[in-house]
């Protein structure tokens, strides 16, 4: 009998040396792909700004406007607007912020035209350790406080970007609320002017 598996349902697999064996493929996760693929598809701009794009190095990419990023490409790859949950996912694949003063991330294995290595990128491991915590050794625990430290710096820009924006967004609704008013004084004027007309009106017939 002959058993026909079709060219499609050999492409996830992959052969030993020996020939002897199948085995699957390895792919990049989703999130490093849409990542990816929105920065290979062009540095997204709004009205002449650009959003996002990769460094002039292209190992590495910048988000140059937080802000229209979770508002623009966010909900369109991920189906959120979250900026923090953003980075928090490039934090579990090992994405380092380079710089205090932009949003930059570098990662050896994310660059430019290097799709390929995508599948490189491992997601991080949280493995609970197997010795009690006054044997650990003082290197081990100096490299956790400063793990610690550089999450805290970061969660706490993080922070200062978001109260940026909600700032932003409250200053917009308080001029929004003020142009209401004074349409709505506007209104009243009009309203008013046009009930004396008609009274005046009345009382001359």
């Amino acid at each position: 009998m002959e058993l026909n598996f079709g060219t499609n349902s050999l492409d996830n697999f992959c052969s030993d040396q020996d020939g002897l064996s199948l085995k699957p493929l390895r792919c990049p996760a989703p999130f490093l792909l849409k990542t990816y693929d929105l920065l290979e598809e062009g540095s997204e701009e709004k009205d002449g700004i650009k959003i996002v794009s990769w460094n002039e190095e292209g190992n590495g990419f910048v988000v140059w406007s937080p802000a229209e990023f979770s508002e623009l490409i966010l909900p369109r790859y991920f189906k959120h607007n979250n900026f923090s949950s953003f980075i928090r996912q490039l934090n579990t694949y090992g994405f380092k912020k380079t710089s205090s003063k932009i949003w930059e991330f570098k990662h050896e294995k994310f660059q430019k035209g290097c799709r390929h290595m995508l599948v490189e990128i491992n997601r991080k491991k949280c493995e609970p350790s197997v010795f009690p915590q006054y044997l650990k050794s003082c290197s081990e625990e100096n490299a956790m406080t400063s793990s610690s430290v550089e999450e805290s710096i970061n969660n706490h820009e993080i922070l200062m970007e978001e109260n940026k924006n909600l700032k932003k967004e409250r200053l917009e609704l308080q001029m929004q609320i003020a142009e209401c008013k004074a349409l709505e004084m506007k209104l009243l004027d009009c309203l008013s002017q046009y009930m004396d007309t008609s009274q005046n009106k009345v009382r001359r017939l």
